[in-house]
């Protein structure tokens, strides 16, 4: 009797310790009181790039002293903006759309009365700064809005819902991302995660494990446009992926003949 309590108590110590190994390996962040939180403003800015297309709106309270660098559009198509209240300066801008324009291969954009405007090693708020500051020559205080209209990120493997996802702010983390593509599956493997990122040209990867903390200083923490997130499938999903999908019937079927024999030479 002594030795049944015995070995079900070991029983029981065994359970507990492969439960606590399990949840070490699904946790997020284990160590995150233990790592400085030091991803520099650097790896945090998300610079404009080749290719991207910028919605750019100036607007002022005098819209038709703006239409010259509102190039094919107009003041009545601006949907949504707010005016400085008096001689106050607007504490708002909010635009739905607006002139775009195509950043070319040597990150410049060609601007109306401005002329060529650099976009290289600047984000949106960079660039918004230096338009007001070329637009102010001309016009009493002008309100510049920037917007990044094709910022996405793919995210692909084990997450519940993999896809594109366009981000309106610009700006965005590897955690969040995975957020919106509903977090791994069971089957996601936590510990290496693949980010792949294109580098003028060049394609680069950098893969991450998502229970140590320390991924947090990485450049890849921030993530940059056409980024492409895939998560790959754990020990299990693999050892499931190389089973023949017809085993079931096949053990089946063998348990049918196993019977039918054993009962054929029992008799």
């Amino acid at each position: 009797m002594k030795k049944n309590i015995g070995v079900i108590v070991l029983s029981l110590v065994f359970i507990l310790l492969s439960s606590c190994a399990s949840k070490k390996k699904l946790d997020y962040l284990q160590d995150i009181e233990s790592v400085a939180l030091e991803a520099s403003i650097k790896n945090a800015k998300s610079t404009i790039q080749p290719n991207d297309q910028l919605v750019i709106l100036v607007t002022a309270k005098d819209m038709d002293v703006v239409k010259p660098f509102n190039q094919n559009f107009s003041s009545g198509q601006i949907l949504q903006y707010s005016l400085p209240s008096g001689n106050a300066p607007a504490q708002s801008q909010t635009s739905t759309s607006g002139p775009t324009y195509m950043v070319d291969s040597q990150g410049n954009i060609e601007f109306p009365v401005i002329g060529k405007i650099n976009t290289e090693n600047k984000n949106t708020e960079e660039l918004r700064d230096v338009l007001k500051k070329e637009i102010s020559k001309y016009v009493l205080n002008p309100q510049v809005s920037v917007k990044n209209t094709n910022y996405k990120i793919t995210v692909l493997g084990e997450v519940n819902r993999p896809g594109t996802y366009n981000i309106p702010e610009a700006q965005t983390t590897v955690l969040e991302v995975l957020g919106l593509a509903g977090d791994l599956t069971i089957y996601g493997n936590r510990e290496d995660i693949l980010v792949l990122r294109n580098i003028d040209g060049t394609m680069t990867k950098e893969r991450i494990n998502l229970t140590k903390a320390d991924f947090i200083n990485s450049p890849y923490f921030y993530l940059k446009q056409n980024d492409v997130i895939i998560v790959s499938p754990n020990e299990t999903k693999q050892k499931t992926s190389r089973l023949d999908p017809n085993a079931g019937i096949y053990i089946s079927v063998a348990s049918i003949v196993v019977t039918i024999l054993a009962l054929i030479f029992k008799n």
